[in-house]
């Protein structure tokens, strides 16, 4: 049982785990580095401590000074979040090792499904289909991988064995550009997640990326909550994620959630995870890796089956059993997220830094933000440019997307370039709408600049520049002060009264 839990991550993540502890009646206590020291989460949390620098490498992937500010605060539960130090086995361990609970899983499965070249060989020895690749376990030199990947066949992928979210993440179609894409892939890796290795995947092409959702408790209950897809990707980073997936028919559904819930008790996984499959066009799927961790499309799944994941997180990381059995777990309605990152679209998506001078937040029935932003925030180069998740709930999935379309619309961020045109162009797009899609889409089916009208940007340049222009010389416009200190009309009716 814990009654304080540090927060060891920043952003939207910090403030969603916040608010759900609140909830439950646990006082919180943030981390911030210098550059997040006016930080939603950091207003919003009880107690907030300075961890140190801008970098990641000299604040939130400290371990030891997170150890040190939970035992100075008196904090004795710590939750991860996403990114930084959520799947590190040796910090679960060292939390433990200093009697801090751990709000995720156990260390050794971390270790297990939290390296993904274990997580392969794992699952496979518990016949569970995997992506051909890469099968030895441990780390494989330069020289190693170059003799390997013939073997593999081209295209391929280079991964990192820790963390996600398509960090060390290179695609390869030759072996002689190979050499120079594990360089940077490795060096990538090395800068996210404190750790440079990789290993090769085949790469499937045409392929959908669809994951299941995982709630395991100590007491042996292991549930998924359906699944999530997660197709609409950019140089494998997700950008759309929506619930349930319109690819899926009942028979698959049920197959890949009965394989992932054999993938996570093949570890004894506790507490929540998500397993990630690739599906082919004839329906084949295939273990890609799991994130022992919560992920940051959990809202989806959270609107269409009514669980608070992470509140069922707290749950489990107190011993309790899961509220919920298989047969609990309903698809209720559609759910898409559309993430919305600082950068520019129209500029090859190139990151956009400044600070926010001012927001509009959609609202309305069926719409959730999730945000760790407001006017006055900077927006640093030294964090991931996400700025808010945008959720909307539908009763079908056209429904969802009308709603989508419309808060998109009303989403008004200032100061820094969005890609909210892009998600705009996307919810407008036949193939989407159609379902017909996969994890290609985006590079090699759909262009931005082709929904780019230049003709009506120059003409809203204009009426904007006129419409500052106004603004300002309304803003330097007084008027004088009545020489009779009163109003002309006041003035005229006394006149009268006195000449009755």
């Amino acid at each position: 049982m814990f009654n304080k839990v540090l927060i060891a991550n920043r952003g939207e993540i910090a403030v969603r785990v916040i608010r759900a502890c609140r909830e439950v009646g646990l006082e919180t206590v943030a981390v911030f580095s210098e550059a997040d020291r006016q930080a939603l989460h950091v207003r919003l949390a009880d107690e907030a401590y300075l961890l140190g620098p801008a970098p990641s490498r000299e604040s939130y992937l400290r371990m030891d000074k997170i150890l040190e500010i939970a035992r100075l605060s008196g904090a004795d539960a710590i939750h991860p979040g996403y990114g930084f130090l959520a799947e590190r086995g040796d910090f679960a361990q060292a939390c433990l090792d200093a009697g801090i609970t751990f709000i995720g899983p156990n260390p050794s499965s971390i270790a297990a499904m939290g390296d993904k070249m274990t997580a392969r060989e794992t699952v496979r020895k518990a016949g569970v289909p995997v992506v051909p690749g890469t099968e030895d376990v441990g780390n494989l030199s330069d020289a190693d991988l170059l003799a390997i990947a013939p073997k593999i066949g081209f295209p391929l992928l280079i991964k990192a064995t820790a963390g996600g979210g398509g960090k060390g993440m290179r695609e390869v179609s030759s072996l002689e550009a190979m050499p120079e894409l594990l360089k940077s892939a490795r060096r990538e890796a090395e800068s996210a997640f404190g750790d440079g290795n990789v290993y090769l995947e085949k790469l499937v092409e045409g392929a959908r990326h669809i994951e299941f959702q995982i709630l395991a408790d100590e007491h042996g209950n292991v549930i998924h909550l359906n699944e999530r897809e997660c197709s609409i990707q950019r140089r494998h980073q997700k950008l759309v994620e929506e619930s349930p997936s319109s690819f899926m028919d009942e028979d698959l559904r049920r197959r890949m959630g009965d394989v992932a819930v054999k993938a996570a008790q093949a570890v004894n996984y506790v507490n929540a995870g998500t397993i990630e499959f690739l599906v082919d066009k004839d329906r084949n799927f295939y273990f890609l890796e799991m994130n022992t961790r919560l992920q940051v499309e959990h809202p989806v799944t959270e609107l269409v089956t009514g669980i608070d994941i992470v509140k069922e997180q707290l749950r489990i990381a107190r011993g309790r059993p899961l509220q919920y059995r298989q047969e609990d777990v309903k698809i209720n309605g559609a759910a898409i997220e559309c993430r919305i990152n600082a950068e520019d679209p129209f500029n090859g998506f190139m990151p956009s830094t400044g600070k926010i001078t001012h927001s509009i937040i959609p609202t309305g029935p069926g719409v959730r933000v999730d945000t760790g932003v407001f006017p006055g925030f900077e927006i640093s180069p030294y964090y991931d440019p996400m700025i808010s998740k945008l959720i909307v709930w539908g009763e079908t999935r056209a429904q969802a997307i009308l709603r989508m379309r419309r808060a998109l619309e009303e989403f008004r961020i200032v100061g820094v370039r969005t890609n909210i045109p892009f998600h705009q162009m996307l919810m407008d797009s036949h193939r989407f709408m159609g379902g017909q899609y996969d994890t290609r889409f985006i590079e090699e089916r759909f262009s931005i600049q082709e929904g780019r009208d230049e003709e009506a940007m120059k003409i809203a340049a204009v009426l904007a520049t006129l419409a500052a222009h106004e603004q300002t010389e309304r803003a330097a416009q007084f008027v004088q002060r009545n020489a009779r200190d009163t109003s002309n009309w006041k003035w005229v009716g006394r006149w009268e009264r006195m000449h009755r």
